[in-house]
């Protein structure tokens, strides 16, 4: 699921959009709201079934987002040990985020990818890439970014998508409105593949966006009906 963008600002901030490309039989998600878990705060929209979440912020000065799917495309297997959701809470309430990722117990976990932004003293963006075999960490420079889900994507579909993005670039303000346009409309008028994306049984149901304005993040959370 999901197709996510990032986009650094001046000072450290950021804004982060999310759009979640699921089943249109999924159970609907709750609406982000604040949780203390585990003395955690935490603040996420909730996972209609698995109960867990695929974005998400915490009091640690992090805010960690879900994509399905490894670098490619996997065979689904009936069951797994653990929800995806579910490990991107309890990553979020850890005190070292890249100590966490070496060590967190994977086996029998669906692929995902992680993207993770941190702002303790100064911004970092993280990629966890969990392939079903090896974990892959890596620290990506500020720069604005794209990322499509491997389940839903082909590689050609994803350049394509990556193509628009950096049309938007040239073209744009960076800035929340103008990202959050972005997500509505860019594309080329193909509903299976533009960014708001409409196949006959799955699709874009949501938008999520996550913006830091020096200490302040701002959560911005719309359903697609």
């Amino acid at each position: 699921m999901c197709t996510v963008t990032f986009l650094p600002l001046n000072n450290d901030d950021f804004v982060l959009t999310s759009s979640r490309d699921v089943p249109f039989l999924r159970k609907k998600a709750e609406f982000p709201k604040k949780y203390e878990e585990d003395g955690i705060e935490l603040f996420y929209p909730k996972d209609g079934e698995a109960g867990g979440t695929w974005i998400g912020s915490s009091d640690k000065k992090r805010l960690i987002c879900l994509l399905n799917g490894g670098f490619q495309n996997h065979k689904q297997k009936k069951s797994y040990a653990k929800s995806r959701g579910i490990i991107v809470k309890d990553l979020l309430k850890v005190d070292d985020i890249s100590l966490a990722c070496k060590e967190i117990d994977l086996k029998n976990v669906e692929p995902f990818t992680l993207v993770i932004i941190e702002w303790d003293f100064h911004l970092f963006l993280f990629e966890f890439v969990w392939d079903g075999d090896q974990k892959h960490l890596r620290i990506l420079p500020k720069e604005p970014k794209i990322w499509s889900s491997s389940t839903l994507y082909s590689d050609h579909i994803k350049e394509m998508r990556a193509n628009w993005f950096t049309d938007w670039r040239e073209t744009s303000e960076m800035g929340k409105n103008s990202i959050l346009e972005f997500h509505h409309k860019a594309g080329v008028g193909d509903p299976k593949i533009d960014i708001m994306m409409k196949r006959p049984k799955v699709g874009t149901v949501s938008i999520t966006q996550v913006s830091k304005n020096e200490s302040e993040i701002d959560w911005s959370y719309k359903e697609i009906k």
